[in-house]
């Protein structure tokens, strides 16, 4: 049950996140560019993993297009770091331990499996356009073919 819902054109939450490497990050760093901020469950996990190297794969596509790439969990900067270095990630992993900023953008949710329900991150990505509005949202993200509608995206702004 998200507090906020998010829609397109909605001024994007400022959030201040520490991220792997332990600097902090701003969304306001990022004032005139455009922003992939997307939100994953867990570190070193599949779906996870994929959609990670994915848009590290594509990170110089991205930037060509004045695009920076966020990655946002509630795993803490240590786990970060080492699933930054595992996979040799070019792309800024934000931790999110207290769920402040999951909260804002929507995205910590009630999830089932195997008929328990839980409170989790759903895998959700939004567009933020250098005015720091919201430029597209998708939720509940399939990782195949995640990436490439994001680039298009970013390319039809």
């Amino acid at each position: 049950m998200p507090m906020t819902q998010l829609a397109i054109g909605d001024k994007a939450p400022e959030f201040s996140l520490p991220r792997d490497g332990g600097q902090t990050v701003n969304l306001s760093d990022f004032a005139g560019k455009r922003v992939v901020l997307y939100f994953y469950p867990r570190d070193d996990t599949t779906g996870c993993t994929k959609e990670a190297i994915g848009f590290t794969e594509n990170v110089q596509a991205f930037a060509a297009l004045d695009t920076v790439i966020l990655g946002v969990s509630k795993d803490g900067v240590k786990k970060h770091d080492k699933f930054v270095a595992k996979h040799a990630l070019k792309i800024a992993l934000l931790s999110d331990e207290e769920g402040d900023v999951c909260e804002r953008y929507g995205v910590w949710v009630e999830k089932s499996m195997y008929g328990k329900t839980y409170m989790g991150i759903e895998r959700a990505t939004f567009l933020i356009d250098a005015d720091g509005k919201i430029a597209q949202i998708w939720r509940r993200v399939r990782v195949p073919g995640h990436v490439d509608a994001v680039l298009d995206a970013v390319r039809g702004l």
